[in-house]
């Protein structure tokens, strides 16, 4: 599990699909409200006061993103407490009962970051070879972003996808739509192909 602070009441917490097995914890869970993830939620929220200082009191919207094989991003923001007295808010935090709004959204897009330009180079000769010639490279937060859409086709595709990149890079727990609004488009289309012929 990875968190990191987005904003004053912004987190961003990454669960690998081990964080979830090792707590008996299905992908499909995340949609349903079991005791299970009400404990992970419990935990996430626990270690995001130890290691980040962030306080979940109060209303929460909670937006949890599942991607294939990377895992699961879940973006919790706290929203501001009304307090109409002072004993109705001392309640509230005694219950220690999370007000949530829970958002689910599942992206089925691969996407890989790379600490220079040479891994995704070496990531791009190894999959030109093998697999596929496709993706976009973005540039968000001083990293090197590869995208792929998912493949029409079988799963073994992407899983063969997923261990080629893994090998150069990190999974990373940022979604198409952000990499879209925040990060610079270095090549929109084919850049497995475009760094292969740039960079022989």
């Amino acid at each position: 599990m990875r968190m990191e602070r987005l904003s004053q009441d912004k987190i961003r917490i990454f669960l690998t699909f081990d964080d979830l097995s090792e707590r008996g914890i299905q992908k499909e869970d995340m949609w349903r409200e079991i005791p299970k993830v009400h404990e992970l939620f419990s935990e996430m929220m626990d270690q995001a006061y130890s290691e980040l200082g962030f306080d979940a009191s109060g209303p929460l919207a909670v937006e949890v993103f599942a991607m294939p094989a990377q895992g699961m991003v879940v973006i919790v923001t706290r929203g501001k407490m009304e307090r109409d007295s002072e004993a109705g808010a001392e309640e509230e935090l005694d219950e220690e009962v999370y007000e949530m709004e829970v958002t689910l959204e599942q992206s089925e897009a691969i996407i890989y970051r790379f600490r220079d330009i040479e891994d995704a180079i070496g990531a791009a000769k190894m999959l030109k070879s093998q697999i596929s010639d496709e993706g976009r490279m973005y540039r968000y937060q001083n990293h090197w972003i590869l995208c792929f859409d998912p493949s029409t086709g079988e799963n073994a595709n992407d899983n063969a996808l997923i261990a080629i990149l893994a090998e150069y890079g990190d999974a990373t727990s940022v979604t198409p739509a952000v990499l879209e609004e925040y990060g610079q488009l270095v090549i929109p289309a084919h850049a497995v192909q475009v760094l292969t012929e740039h960079f022989a």
